[in-house]
């Protein structure tokens, strides 16, 4: 089946936070303006039709017309095992899989279950901003190591300054985010066998966010680190199908735990959780008829980062992009044009009316970057870049 990424699918009324979430968008503070001519470009979902297959088996559940408690049934882990084999040629067992509401749910969990109050947990800024809430407000201490950043705007691990980090006594927890959002780094073997050997030997646990795992350009390769890793028994791996599939509304993550001590410790901080039963009927299908959508999807991506890149090349040649060689997002440097953060935000934000994510929320590693999720159709990108040129016109070619 062909599907049209270009359709344009309105959103609101349809409960939508990107779309109809105006009013807590404001009250959280990520921007002053928010109206029905507001482009919001800011969180990681799509506005893309989702895979035929997916609507099938919605609508079979729904004809069902009973939605009570539910259970796992085998297909379910089968559909796992067998996208992960598939897709990553990375064997996992079924008793390693265990159900999440949620990613931010499962690394709050994670960090309460194997740290204690006090204790370091590494992360590599600019970072997925909701790390920093799971550490600290768990009271825990935040140990940054930073990505590097040379002028091409490629990011690399600092690996004198982890291997410092992780020999603190205090540092139990290492959280990797690969691909690494925002700043959309694949990492290789090389450097995940480095960071498995580094946390092994200084008996640090590895929380792996590998989420945007199969949302990666055509050209490159997606390696679990627990596929890499010489040994699995401290890798504790996040999978979901809400960002590759966009259904981040069904509540859907799986937590892969290989050592079955640590299994058991983080089911039981975890608690019983039922899935719902269109949970259950959207993962086994995806998982197993999802594949023809995604490799379109990708094709699709792949387009709108090359018009951004080309865009921004022409009409804004000041910031400075890199396509990432994995995820949905584009981590843009504003720094060339010489003015404040918050004039950057004032012209994007108020002015152009385009909501994206300011990079200091990113850690302060971010503060001139902008954050912009481009999974929507490619008139509404083209759209949002047009504005955002407008109000940049007075300073592009000063």
């Amino acid at each position: 089946m062909k599907y049209n990424f270009d359709e344009i699918i309105n959103r609101r009324g349809t409960y939508s936070l990107k779309w109809d979430g105006g009013d807590l968008i404001k009250q959280v503070g990520l921007t002053e303006r928010y109206d029905e001519e507001t482009i919001p470009l800011f969180t990681a979902d799509m506005d893309l039709p989702v895979p035929q297959p997916l609507l099938d088996a919605l609508h079979k559940t729904v004809d069902h017309k009973i939605f009570g408690y539910s259970v796992l049934p085998d297909e379910y882990f089968e559909a796992i095992q067998h996208w992960f084999k598939k897709r990553h040629d990375w064997d996992i067992k079924g008793e390693e899989i265990i159900y999440s509401p949620g990613t931010v749910h499962a690394l709050n969990i994670a960090v309460k279950a194997f740290t204690g109050p006090g204790d370091g947990i590494i992360i590599q800024r600019p970072v997925y901003p909701p790390f920093t809430p799971a550490i600290e407000g768990n009271g825990r201490e935040v140990m940054n190591n930073a990505l590097k950043c040379d002028d091409d705007g490629y990011y690399s691990i600092d690996f004198e300054d982890f291997e410092a980090k992780a020999k603190e006594e205090n540092t139990k927890l290492f959280i990797l985010c690969n691909p690494h959002n925002p700043t959309g780094r694949v990492f290789n073997i090389d450097e995940l066998k480095k960071l498995s050997d580094i946390c092994a030997k200084n008996d640090v646990l590895i929380i792996a966010d590998e989420i945007h795992g199969d949302l990666i350009r055509r050209d490159q390769t997606f390696i679990p680190i627990g596929k890499a890793a010489k040994n699995e028994d401290h890798i504790i791996t996040f999978t979901a199908i809400n960002k590759t599939f966009n259904v981040a509304g069904l509540h859907c993550t799986n937590v892969i735990i290989p050592n079955p001590e640590l299994r058991e410790i983080f089911r039981g901080v975890l608690g019983m959780q039922l899935p719902s039963p269109f949970t259950i009927s959207a993962l086994i299908a995806v998982y197993n008829e999802g594949e023809e959508w995604l490799e379109q999807l990708k094709e699709y991506i792949d387009g709108t980062m090359e018009f951004v890149k080309n865009f921004l090349a022409e009409s804004m040649p000041k910031v400075k992009v890199r396509i990432p060689e994995g995820t949905y997002i584009m981590w843009m440097d504003f720094s060339g044009y010489g003015i404040s953060p918050e004039e950057v935000h004032d012209r994007i934000y108020n002015k152009a009316n385009v909501l994206l994510e300011d990079g200091n929320m990113f850690g302060e590693e971010g503060l001139n970057y902008q954050r912009i999720c481009i999974p929507s159709p490619r008139p509404i990108i083209k759209e949002a870049f047009e504005r955002i040129a407008r109000e940049f016109e007075d300073i592009n070619q000063t």
